[in-house]
């Protein structure tokens, strides 16, 4: 029976089978949750911002209300001018003068004759005549005395006089007696309250509280309640103009009741219907539009329904999950390890997230007037762009900003202006070999955004000065995002476990302690390490891989054999070889413990990573062709049928994992051949390069690193001429004698 292979459905569906790939499909459904979190999925974003010129009129979408401040203002100043103004009464100088009155009163009913009174106090009784009235004579001035002084003649007059002089003032201290009426206030009505004691006050009109009103109120009761007219008509001219004050402001308690009033007043509130317009096309937005704007927006987000925000939540978590499924299934093409790899694939994720969140958080607190949020969005694509490569920078990058474009509202120009400079950035960061490349690349992409800025302008009809304004803005984020790349670059090195060419070159330092002691222990060892690495440069730039890298890993690859040099023949000295007391197995062990000595010394002094691959990668799973012979040889020579086991010869490998270890590979085995050339001529150099290649490709040393046969024919062109360039010819001067 013949089986076809599956197609690409079926192929998927067992790909989903798999335990990784549904690992990192949750991983990434996660981050899509956590990313509508983020943003609030749930909320439409605000179509608005500060000195945005609408190209329509935005009207309102629901019926809402605005706070009139002035007409509330208003309302609550005339609350005050009604409140009531609160007096303390003090009745006590009205009784003093009741008081004095009564004791007047008796001493001038207890006199013989008009002549025998006090004619000052007697005065002081007698009512104002009216104008033109002529002055009284002796005889009537006696006459008038006489019926006052015989109406108090009878102890029962007196009393009945003293009763009805309190009965008339009586209301007067209850009330008290006010100068003038109160302003700022309630003109109708008064509170009244007796200081020091704890009773509610009394409401009294302000009219009953009058002095002059008072007068007229007191002439009436006298008139009334006293017996005799006469009487009445003396005391009250004795009163009239002596009438004290008795009300006296609390300015405290009076602004307590203005205050309460005022506060007992609601709010007036202006009512916006669905329609009305909030901001006129072609104007910008100022602060009274962007008032009414999010009031708008926030009683339209009150008012939606849990089925709304369900709804709006679950399609923005599936716009953001098929955006990283994109992305993600980009990355797994262009850059597989990105993807694979578990830990790099949860960190990429991770400064995605943070990233993401960093620019909501500058919007909600900054607001979206000036495009801060492009600060975290270009520090995302530079830092991806030196943790990764430029494809998965970009990939992550344009994803970034579809993000930002559904969840902040982003319109075509502004997403054009937030992209434009972080691609120019990505593209213009290929290496950081010294600390100012990204304060370069942060001013190169600077320029891009502002003339990415400028020419969005112009396109919207946005106005000039504004928009040189925003674009000065949008050049300034560059900057500032390669200046936090340059602070966080340790950091981003160690969470994402690469080295820059910066790092590198610090690595690379021949004072570094480990170097030193390989030039002090094995400096033969040491001096191949440096022709290594200048021809492993070489041979690496001309196919594109990191030669600096390259070219630091060769200094380190062999730094095992520091632990016991004298088995390795660049340290050997002539006649003595520590090999001739081993036989071929233990040899080979020896040779082969360097590369796990080298490991071993790597991690102890937390040399990266990538430097510890190059020392175990360097041999791969080659053989130890010399010790490998000679065993063979010396099986020969004892008649032993039993046959060598060849894979007790090889190196443990792994094989080279990238085109920068099979460069060093190459390197190091051609450079210690070509020592063993009596006449290293280009042709013999050219003839050794290509069988050592062709041997480690037929080993298949070179099927786990991705290197094609093209590359390995560059790499070998390389090594030939580098080779050529060490071994060339020397003049030999006719003074020369061999030594």
């Amino acid at each position: 029976m013949v089986e076809l292979p599956p197609g690409k459905f079926s192929t998927l569906l067992g790909q989903l089978r798999r335990g990784a790939v549904v690992l990192r499909l949750a991983i990434a459904a996660v981050t899509a949750a956590l990313l509508v979190v983020l943003v609030r999925g749930w909320e439409p974003p605000r179509d608005f911002a500060l000195g945005e010129i609408p190209s329509r009129d935005l009207t309102a979408r629901v019926e809402f209300k605005q706070l009139d401040d002035r007409a509330t203002r208003d309302a609550r100043n005339r609350a005050r001018r009604f409140a009531q103004a609160v007096y303390d009464n003090d009745p006590a100088p009205l009784a003093q003068l009741v008081a004095q009155v009564r004791n007047e009163v008796l001493q001038l009913a207890s006199a013989e004759s008009l002549e025998k009174v006090d004619q000052s106090l007697w005065s002081q009784y007698l009512p104002q005549l009216a104008e033109g009235t002529p002055a009284p004579t002796d005889e009537e001035k006696r006459t008038e005395f006489e019926r006052f002084r015989t109406a108090l003649a009878t102890e029962e007059a007196r009393e009945g006089f003293g009763l009805a002089l309190e009965k008339a003032v009586q209301p007067l201290q209850d009330r008290g007696i006010l100068d003038r009426a109160p302003t700022d206030a309630n003109a109708e009505q008064i509170r009244v309250q007796r200081p020091g004691k704890e009773s509610f006050p009394s409401v009294v009109p302000v009219r009953d509280a009058l002095v002059d009103n008072v007068r007229n109120d007191l002439d009436q009761s006298l008139r009334r309640l006293m017996p005799n007219l006469e009487v009445a008509r003396h005391v009250f001219a004795r009163l009239r103009g002596n009438l004290p004050v008795t009300l006296k402001l609390n300015e405290a308690d009076t602004r307590k009741e203005s205050d309460d009033q005022a506060a007992q007043v609601e709010a007036v509130y202006r009512v916006f219907q669905p329609g009305d317009r909030l901001a006129e096309a072609g104007v910008p937005l100022e602060d009274a539009a962007m008032t009414l704007l999010e009031l708008d927006y926030k009683e339209f987000l009150a008012r939606q329904s849990v089925g709304d925000i369900v709804g709006r939540s679950l399609s923005t978590y599936w716009l953001y999950a098929s955006m990283l499924a994109l992305c993600g299934l980009g990355l797994y093409r262009s850059d597989r390890e990105s993807v694979v790899e578990l830990g790099r694939y949860a960190t990429l994720l991770t400064a995605f997230l943070l990233a993401s969140g960093a620019m909501f958080g500058v919007i909600y607190f900054a607001g979206p007037q000036w495009r801060l949020e492009m600060i975290p969005l270009l520090w995302l694509g530079m830092t991806i762009a030196v943790a990764y490569r430029h494809q998965s920078a970009l990939l992550v990058l344009i994803t970034t900003g579809f993000i930002a474009a559904i969840g902040f509202g982003w319109s075509v120009g502004e997403s054009v202006i937030a992209l434009a400079p972080g691609a120019a950035s990505i593209i213009l960061l290929d290496s950081v070999r010294h600390r100012s490349k990204l304060l370069l690349v942060g001013f190169w992409a600077g320029l891009v955004a502002i003339v990415t800025t400028l020419s969005v302008g112009a396109i919207e009809g946005q106005p000039l000065w504004s928009t040189m304004q925003l674009a000065l803005a949008t050049g300034l984020w560059p900057v500032i995002a390669g200046s936090l790349l340059t602070v966080s670059l340790p950091a981003v090195e160690r969470v994402f476990n690469i080295q820059t060419d910066l790092s590198l070159i610090e690595l690379g330092d021949p004072a570094k302690p480990l170097l030193q002691e390989l030039v002090r222990r094995a400096p033969g060892t040491y001096n191949h390490s440096i022709t290594v690495a200048s021809i492993a440069e070489a041979a690496a730039e001309a196919i594109g891989a990191r030669s600096l890298l390259v070219r630091v890993g060769a200094y380190y690859h062999d730094i095992g054999k520091m632990l016991k040099p004298g088995y390795f023949i660049e340290n050997q000295g002539k006649g003595v070889n520590s090999h001739d007391a081993l036989v071929p197995a233990m040899s080979t062990l020896v040779i082969i413990a360097h590369v796990k000595d080298g490991a071993d010394l790597a991690r102890q002094n937390r040399l990266p990573q990538c430097i510890v691959d190059f020392i175990e990668q360097h041999h791969g799973t080659t053989l130890v062709e010399y010790f490998y012979r000679q065993a063979q040889k010396k099986s020969l020579d004892q008649a032993d049928d039993s046959k060598v086991d060849e894979s007790r010869f090889r190196y443990p490998g792994p094989k080279p994992q990238t085109k920068e270890a099979a460069v060093l590979m190459l390197a190091d085995a051609v450079e210690s051949a070509s020592r063993s050339l009596v006449e290293p001529t280009p042709a013999r150099i050219e003839s050794l390069v290509e069988e050592l290649t062709r041997k480690r490709l037929d080993d298949g040393q070179f099927d786990e690193c991705g290197v094609t046969l093209q590359e390995l024919h560059t790499i070998g062109e390389s090594l030939i001429k580098s080779l050529t360039a060490v071994y060339h010819g020397r003049v030999k001067y006719p003074d020369q004698v061999t030594a």
